[in-house]
């Protein structure tokens, strides 16, 4: 369909739609601006919370080691892979499609104006043409009707007998230049209307349906170009979405490698303390010397039941102590890690003695390279001066007889952690043999008797105290076997624990059975376990060894 046959008397409308179309092409534009903007901002925001939520890693110990942390972490990295797929879509938008649209925009302009002016051009060429046709006319009118007046005026003189000769002759001379004048202007106006209507069938057939062919070709282009930019959007949304299923898909992967059966043995690995669960209480019988009346075998009931005392109250004691290491001291940590239970410690000098490894071998490594090196200058003075890698060599080997010295006190302390665990286990056998033979064998004082296998206290006490099970309400309290100062303050906020202040003195009761606290007690009969690495210990002479643990 052509405008310039269909449309040819439509001048002011296409000019009005040409600039609509061009006005349409710019609010497309506008709205791909804006489009690039969003990505950008949204790729900018999920960047943000990425880094928002990813981890500050300061040290080793902080690091993610639950499968369902470490799943998350894997999320976050793909969601920024995600978002770098969107700045690819906002740059390859802004590229392809925003800054083509502004260019094609600048020139449908320019190409619209001078079209327009072709239009506009012929048109006031032909009316041109038609204002010298129209005045040829007039003049044609006007000549004609003074030819009519002069032809009117000679008829009357010549029918009148009193008009002279002279007047009928001077009425015919004018009559013949007003016949004149007429034919004159009715050829002017003849060529005038041949030229008008020459020029009118040139401009509506041949000149304006040519002006209408360019600005229809402009505006079919325009629309083109709309369309390729509808899909070139589309494309650079269809070239992600390979890398953006692969982001998805690891998300899926992080998600699938969630193990809750490890990150439960983490936990394990993580807070197991090593300790020896405590050993069952003797029972302790105080109705020997009591009159029976009943054989010397039976135990009586009511004396059985007031010994018992109040379940819920042993109940209620038992929930309430807590776990010793739930918080831990604010003192500083030791070279030996001698404040942690010992499982964690034999962890952490495992992980040292791997490290410690590590640098020797690297250590060793750069020996070896430097004594290579030696080789080839001793061969090859000219390559270099062996005598100036001396100096390298003897630190290398410094850093290697240092790390071999720390290894082998880090190994001395990991045999001795690992030592004690074995002989608490030896020692928890023991404590079950004990009590089984110590009932109505121990002295009625609660003292010792001299067999090695009766060694049990009258008193009963904890196996393990590491739990704080023991009670320290007993009416007949422990003995001082010495006494210590405080080298660093304790809070001892734990339900068990003594606080202390620095510089205070307070007696020992019990030792420390290699869990790394020791029992005190202070002067007002307030008693609670302090770390042994906290405290300088003097013991007795002749209190030592009177209290025997199991």
């Amino acid at each position: 369909m052509s405008w310039g046959s269909e449309l040819w008397d439509q001048f002011d409308n296409l000019e009005k739609h040409t600039q609509w179309g061009i006005d349409f092409l710019e609010r497309y534009a506008k709205f791909v601006k804006e489009r690039i903007e969003i990505e950008q901002n949204y790729a900018k925001q999920l960047r943000n919370l990425v880094k928002k939520y990813c981890p500050k890693r300061s040290s080793k110990d902080d690091e993610p080691r639950f499968t369902s942390c470490l799943a998350f972490y894997n999320i976050l990295n793909e969601l920024n892979d995600y978002a770098g797929q969107r700045e690819v879509v906002a740059e390859e938008v802004g590229h392809r499609v925003y800054g083509e649209l502004m260019r094609y925009s600048h020139e449908l302009k320019t190409e619209r104006k001078m079209h327009l002016h072709e239009g506009r051009k012929a048109q006031q060429y032909l009316d041109t043409c038609w204002k010298q046709m129209d005045s040829s006319k007039k003049k044609f009118e006007r000549e004609c009707r003074e030819a009519e007046k002069a032809q009117q005026t000679y008829e009357r003189l010549d029918n009148d007998s009193n008009a002279t000769k002279s007047d009928v002759e001077k009425a015919k001379q004018q009559l013949n230049l007003r016949t004149h004048m007429a034919d004159e202007s009715k050829n002017e106006y003849a060529a005038q209307l041949q030229n008008f209507n020459g020029e009118q069938q040139k401009h509506y057939y041949i000149v304006i349906p040519q002006v209408y062919k360019h600005l229809q070709e402009m505006d079919e282009r325009r629309t083109v170009k709309l369309s390729e930019c509808y899909k070139g959007f589309a494309d650079a949304e269809r070239k992600v979405i390979p890398i953006v299923s692969k982001c998805l898909e690891g998300m899926v992967f992080a998600a699938k490698s969630v193990d809750e059966r490890r990150d439960s043995q983490i936990v394990v690995d993580s807070f197991k303390s090593g300790f020896e669960p405590p050993g069952d209480f003797p029972f302790e019988d105080y109705s020997q010397h009591i009159y029976r009346a009943v054989s010397d075998g039976t135990i009586s009931t009511p004396k059985q039941e007031g010994m018992r005392g109040d379940p819920k109250s042993t109940v209620g004691k038992a929930k309430g102590k807590l776990w010793l290491f739930g918080k831990k001291p604010k003192g500083p940590a030791l070279e030996d890690f001698s404040h942690l239970p010992p499982e964690q410690r034999r962890k952490k000098l495992q992980q040292r003695i791997d490290e410690l490894n590590r640098e020797l071998q690297k250590e060793i490594d750069q020996k070896d390279a430097l004594n290579k090196m030696k080789d080839v200058y001793e061969k090859n003075p000219q390559m270099g001066d062996p005598g100036s890698l001396q100096p390298k060599l003897a630190e290398t080997m410094g850093n290697i007889d240092r790390l071999r010295m720390e290894i082998h006190k880090n190994e001395a302390w990991l045999s001795e952690v690992e030592g004690k665990g074995s002989l608490r286990g030896e020692r928890r056998h023991s404590s079950d043999v004990n009590h089984l033979v110590a009932q109505g064998r121990e002295s009625p004082e609660g003292s010792y008797t001299e067999d090695a296998n009766q060694e049990v206290r009258g008193q009963p006490q904890s196996h393990g105290h590491h739990e704080f099970d023991d009670d320290f309400e007993d009416d007949d309290p422990l003995p001082a076997i010495g006494h210590c100062k405080a080298i660093y303050p304790f809070d001892g906020h734990n339900e068990g624990t003594l606080s202390m202040q620095e510089a205070e003195v307070l007696y020992i009761i019990e030792e420390d059975k290699g869990d790394g606290w020791t029992r005190a007690r202070r002067q007002n009969g307030e008693e609670g376990y302090v770390p042994t690495s906290y405290i300088e210990i003097t013991l007795e002479k002749n209190s030592k060894g009177a209290v025997t643990y199991i």
